[in-house]
C-alpha cells in the first residue's frame, strides 16, 4: 500500500467516525427529547453542536484538495447507511401510518 492508498483510507475512516458522531448524536438527542423540559433548545443547540464539529473536522481534514474533502464525504454518506441499518426503528404508535 502507498503513502496516498493509506492516506485516502484514513480520510474515508476519517468521515465515517464523523458521519457516526452526528448520526448517533441525533438519535441520542430524538430519545432524549420526550423527557427533556425544553425540547426545542435541545434539538436546535444538539443541530448546531453537531454540524459544528463536523464542519471544523471536514476543513481540516480536507487541506484545501477537493479528493480528500469526496473522500470524507463518501464516508460521511456511508456512515449514514450503517446508522440506518445499526439503529432500532422506534416501535409504531396510534397515528404511525
Amino acid at each position: 500500500m502507498t503513502g496516498g492508498a493509506i492516506s485516502y483510507t484514513l480520510l474515508l475512516l476519517a468521515g465515517c467516525a464523523l458521519g457516526l458522531f452526528f448520526y448517533g448524536g441525533l438519535w441520542f438527542t430524538i430519545r432524549a427529547l420526550c423527557g427533556s423540559r425544553h425540547p426545542v433548545l435541545l434539538m436546535l443547540a444538539s443541530f448546531w453542536g453537531r454540524t459544528a464539529v463536523v464542519i471544523a473536522c471536514f476543513l481540516l481534514l480536507m487541506d484545501q484538495l477537493w479528493q480528500n474533502a469526496a473522500l470524507c464525504l463518501a464516508g460521511f454518506v456511508l456512515a449514514r447507511f450503517v446508522c440506518a441499518r445499526l439503529m432500532p426503528n422506534p416501535p409504531a404508535g396510534k397515528g404511525a401510518a
